[in-house]
């Protein structure tokens, strides 16, 4: 081949690897511009809605000018790619991971500083909704580590986000209207960071728990759940208040539990009064004594690891904090520490668990669960209280033994 037909083969093959190239790039962008035209018509949709509560042009066109939606969010249903778990750590993670004792040990000693720094707020929150401080100070401890956590996102593109594709986008996309009716009343852009889901403040708010519970605890005139300690405390009691926090009663109680207990019974609508549960070999950990009016108190049984690991007697307290983040985990982790923070032990018995299954795994278990009529709940992958008690029932009716704790060998024998 002569020099002038190499050159000549060497240009041909770079054009067609720079035609390749120029193609790829297409077949990219392309999908992406069509996700952009349809979010624009999403956003287009969405306006008739904010201008009915409130919001004005001008708000409106300053948030969503050169908005694009941020598609590396977990939770989003997004065509031609595979769906994510949203990996909250309270699902994800075994109890002896989430509630580590050297964390909470860390967040108890911050907290019980904390509590001495703002005394005064904290017995005026006592006073006036009838919370304990250490209940809110360990919320604030859970959701951003006393504020030393900085919320990585900008709120308004994550409720877009959601509204627009995420697997609740009926929720978020009223959370997005809320939030650009927070900007119309003067709260800054700028303050407005959150979590994934769209959640800030100190104590981790949605904008519709903002204008819920929200609240000028400092007398400044403004409601600042971002930087200011006593709105956010004072928020977060308000909102436990609304969800019908009950003053006195404490939020479960770690027992011991007697040899023949049926982990299958540890789910919420199995209820009976402490006294109950106290005849029947539940002993407190710790020696405590439960006595008066509180052994008339209703209760439920919870077994975060089945017949392993801790267990507790849950009062409606216990699903009050339920309602802040739908999660056993949370829950145990905010009142756990917010025991911690008055004073009180480590769990009496250690957690033994190191692994769990996958969520896709938990699903499939649940699926099967649900065929034979063990579960009623939600397919979420989610190995919770009613999981749990009906992985105990399939036990009980196959000859296994009954832990109430899926395992690949029990998801193994369903299939």
């Amino acid at each position: 081949m002569s020099g002038n037909s190499i050159i000549l083969a060497s240009a041909r093959d770079g054009l067609r690897i720079l035609a390749a190239a120029l193609v790829a790039l297409l077949l990219v962008a392309l999908p992406v511009a069509a996700a952009d035209a349809q979010f624009q018509r999403w956003l287009d949709g969405v306006w008739p809605e904010a201008e009915a509560a409130g919001v004005s042009r001008a708000v409106f066109d300053a948030a969503t000018r050169d908005l694009t939606p941020d598609l590396s969010l977990p939770d989003l249903h997004v065509p031609g790619r595979k769906e994510q778990p949203a990996g909250q750590a309270e699902f994800v993670l075994t109890p002896g991971q989430y509630l580590k004792e050297a964390t909470i040990s860390r967040l108890a000693a911050q907290g019980r500083k904390l509590a001495a720094d703002h005394r005064d707020t904290l017995a005026h929150i006592e006073r006036d909704f009838h919370v304990p401080g250490e209940i809110v100070l360990a919320i604030w401890g859970r959701e951003t580590d006393y504020g030393r956590y900085k919320l990585p996102y900008d709120a308004i593109r994550v409720l877009a986000t959601q509204g627009y594709t995420g697997r609740r986008h009926d929720l978020f996309r009223g959370e997005f209207i809320k939030a650009l009716r927070m900007l119309q009343d003067g709260v800054p852009r700028s303050a407005m960071r959150s979590s994934w889901g769209g959640a800030m403040g100190l104590t981790q708010f949605l904008p519709s728990d903002y204008f819920r519970y929200a609240i000028d605890y400092d007398g400044d005139g403004t409601k600042n759940i971002w930087t200011s300690v006593p709105d956010a405390l004072a928020a977060a009691a308000r909102q436990l208040v609304a969800k019908g926090w009950r003053s006195g009663l404490p939020w479960a109680i770690e027992v011991r539990v007697p040899d023949d207990a049926d982990c299958t019974e540890a789910e919420p609508s199995v209820k009976r009064p402490l006294a109950e549960w106290l005849n029947r070999g539940f002993v407190p950990a710790y020696g405590r004594k439960i006595e008066g009016a509180l052994l008339a108190a209703p209760a439920s049984l919870l077994m975060p690891e089945g017949s392993y690991g801790p267990a507790f007697l849950t009062t409606e307290n216990y699903f009050v904090i339920k309602e802040y983040n739908y999660s056993d985990l949370y829950v145990l982790f905010v009142g756990h520490l917010s025991e911690r923070i008055a004073g009180g032990k480590p769990f009496e018995t250690p957690w033994e668990k190191e692994a769990q299954l996958r969520t896709r795994d938990v699903e499939t278990m649940q699926q099967r669960l649900a065929a034979l009529g063990l579960y009623k709940d939600k397919i979420d992958g989610k190995a919770g209280m009613l999981t749990r008690s009906a992985v105990g029932a399939y036990q009980k009716e196959n000859g296994l033994k009954v832990d109430c704790w899926p395992t690949a060998a029990v998801l193994e024998r369903m299939r």
